[in-house]
């Protein structure tokens, strides 16, 4: 088993040569640096493409004749010396120049809570954008040397891999995580031991494990109640991401909050701001008061001197996604706590009350904006939508002037761009771009790059992401598959010559997967048409419980195997990181129609314009900033409809007919659409530099951390 401190090599067959191919494998560095990527891929592709692009597993299977082949080979060796260097050089400690009022005595400054993280597919510990939102910054903090530690949880089972049954319906297959084969390793003790803390004031005690997962130059801590000293009732609550039932729901957030708070007390890390990813970990903010209280202050004291040093990000303007447990449940497992805190039963229940709603219970999300000094949304829209939502915690002041701000999210570059896409760019934006990517500046030089060849890159793309599809119908096919209608249903007929349009996200009602096929009749004449044909390729898992997600989802299935839509329509099942990958490098559009004003902000859309997929959307989310009348289209949703549904379909069909399939096939004489290029680099123009996880990071410092470092830091 892998740990911290053993020198027991975990390659032993790796040639000394090539030692330090351990050090990276261990590191998610390189999984957003394509030149330590090729170092593991060049070694063996079909071991790398089986391994599903992860070294950890795939070294642990080469041959020792192989690994020694490669330590004989100059050409190898010599990109492995590049690699090693340039990562031994970024894993260098160095001040961090944005936070120079941090004191330098203090190796933390931040401590980030999230309860998903999305970082690689071998740690499946993620379930939609909150989790690639929460990996992508906590990247971009490593990038900038941001004095970060973050924590979440370790889920042996991880959320669930996707599978459709014959008659469309999803079903959830459960896999527990090959921790062997991951770049996860135990946290030591001083006596070798793993490190278990316990979790304040639990009765009887609950101990968690505590994992490490190295990202960069950031410690991702991971908390684990799979042990043997718990009672095996307390074995799962770590079990899986986002547990259906509500008291074990209630009892992973207070190990998420009050356990991850004792973690990093245990670790020796004492004084930090608290950023708090969504109200799942706010449990964490009671043990902050609690232990000013324990030094003699009273509860408003403590409360004034640890709100200074708290920042809470929400995400959800949909009213059910915020937790509220009964009080009762509450009350079962606080009442032993809330008098350390120098509070009665009545108090500590005011803490989590929706004014508006007091009697539905405890509300995480209005307990966390109350005890935070500084709260924000992640867009603008999404900004004026929570100051109406959470009015009523700020009576007194006009909605305008709720103190919720905005930081609008953004995607880590150097994850999300495709390598062929980075390497047109480094020939001819100059080979200082992707260090200044947030400068808009630097995207004016993508005038530079040949329309050919960008349109010839984003082709390959297409054809790869393709051939993607049809190899993993092929394999689940291999693999026993199912009816032959579901397996063509999943990209068998799908034409890399045809617009493609892309639809990637969670199954809920509300994102409106089936909009474009409100008039079929009109859609099915585009999938039809000989000369300019339109193909529709989706994909996304609806929530284990959302039975109306699910049957959306199964009636999108029906759909793609009607033989009456040409092959036109695919859904490709069991969506991931590595198939998000192909999907936001590959399509033509990426297509987005959430019911306004649920959209907090849509991460894809940003993903898929870095890689010149130009976005069409309704205007909710970042959507209403990002749009600027050149880098795609904008459906603009009128609530007043008697029918909003199909009128925001039938703007889709206009912008399809009138711009979109006229541009994509408007053709110079040498096959390229040049007009259709243009507009990908005006794409790339908007999304790389204003919607990158280096502006937000930035922002969050400008607008959050550096007013609120003082008071985090002391003692």
């Amino acid at each position: 088993m892998k740990n911290n401190h053993t020198a027991k090599p975990l390659f032993p067959h790796l040639p000394e040569r090539l030692a330090g191919l351990e050090e990276l494998a261990e590191n998610l560095w390189w999984s957003w640096n394509p030149g330590a990527r090729m170092l593991f891929k060049t070694l063996d592709r079909q071991a790398w493409k089986e391994s599903g692009h992860n070294p950890d597993k795939m070294l642990r299977e080469l041959p020792r004749l192989l690994l020694e082949k490669a330590g004989a080979d100059a050409e190898y060796i010599g990109r492995y010396d590049d690699v090693i260097e340039v990562f031994r050089k970024y894993m260098q400690q160095k001040a961090c120049h944005l936070l120079a009022a941090f004191s330098p005595d203090h190796k933390y400054a931040v401590a980030y809570f999230s309860a998903e993280y999305g970082l690689h597919r071998s740690l499946p510990f993620y379930a939609g954008g909150l989790g690639f939102l929460a990996g992508d910054f906590i990247k971009e903090c490593s990038d900038l040397y941001i004095p970060l530690v973050a924590v979440g949880f370790m889920y042996p089972e991880g959320y669930f891999r996707q599978q459709i049954r014959d008659d469309g319906w999803q079903e959830n297959i459960v896999e527990s995580i090959d921790r062997e084969a991951a770049p996860i390793s135990k946290v030591m003790d001083k006596d070798g031991r793993q490190r278990i803390v316990k979790v304040p004031l639990t009765d009887p005690p609950i101990h968690v494990a505590v994992w490490k997962v190295a990202v960069g130059r950031v410690s991702l801590y991971l908390m684990d109640t799979d042990i043997e000293i718990n009672d095996p009732w307390n074995r799962g609550i770590t079990a899986r991401l986002y547990i259906g039932d509500l008291e074990q729901r209630l009892r992973q957030e207070i190990v998420l909050g009050l356990g991850g708070a004792a973690v990093l007390k245990d670790l020796g890390i004492d004084h930090y701001l608290l950023h708090l990813n969504e109200g799942h970990a706010a449990f964490a903010l009671l043990e902050r008061i609690r232990a000013t209280v324990s030094k003699g202050k009273d509860f408003a004291a403590a409360c004034e001197k640890n709100i200074e040093a708290t920042i809470f990000t929400t995400h959800t303007p949909v009213p059910a996604g915020h937790d509220v447990f009964p009080f009762q449940l509450i009350e079962k497992y606080f009442h032993s706590y809330w008098p350390g805190l120098g509070l009665d039963r009545d108090a500590f229940f005011q803490l989590g009350i929706h004014p508006n709603k007091p009697e539905v219970g405890f509300n995480m999300t209005a307990f966390a904006l109350r005890l935070s000094g500084c709260r924000n949304a992640v867009s603008k829209r999404h900004a004026e939508v929570s100051r109406k939502m959470w009015h009523s915690l700020w009576p007194d002041v006009p909605e305008d002037r709720v103190p919720i701000d905005y930081v609008t999210n953004g995607v880590h570059v150097p994850t999300w761009i495709e390598p062929k896409i980075k390497l047109l760019l480094d020939t001819h934006l100059g080979a200082d771009w992707l260090d200044k990517h947030d400068d808009p500046a630097i995207w004016q030089r993508l005038d530079n790059v040949p329309d050919t060849e960008l349109w010839q890159t984003h082709h390959w793309l297409k054809v790869k992401l393709i051939d993607a599809i049809r190899e993993r119908t092929r394999l689940r096919w291999a693999d026993g598959g199912g009816s032959s209608s579901v397996m063509l249903a999943g990209g068998a007929f799908l034409d890399p010559s045809v617009l493609t349009l892309g639809f990637a996200r969670r199954f809920a009602t509300y994102k409106r997967a089936l909009l474009i096929f409100q008039d079929l009749p009109r859609l099915k004449k585009h999938f039809k048409d000989r000369w300019r044909p339109i193909q529709i390729i989706f994909a996304g898992k609806a929530h284990p419980a959302d039975d109306p997600g699910k049957r959306l989802l199964q009636d999108l299935i029906n759909l793609a195997r009607d033989p009456q839509l040409g092959g036109r329509i695919a859904f490709v099942e069991d969506y991931g990181e590595q198939l998000a990958q192909y999907l936001v490098h590959g399509v033509d559009v990426w297509l987005n129609n959430p019911l306004p004003p649920f959209e907090a902000c849509g991460t894809s859309g940003m993903k898929a314009a870095l890689n010149g997929v130009p976005h069409l959307s309704v205007l909710d989310g970042w959507w209403g900033e990002g749009f600027n009348g050149k880098n795609g289209w904008a459906v603009d949703h009128d609530a007043n409809s008697e029918n909003p549904d199909g009128s925001d379909a039938e703007k889709i069909y206009r912008l399809l007919e009138g711009q979109i399939i006229p541009l994509y096939y408007q053709m110079s004489e040498n096959g390229i659409p040049l007009e259709w290029v243009r507009l990908m680099k005006a794409t790339m123009k908007n999304a790389a530099s204003g919607f990158s996880a280096r502006r937000m990071v930035k922002q969050y410092i400008e607008k959050f951390y550096s007013s609120s470092i003082k008071n985090a830091l002391e003692d």
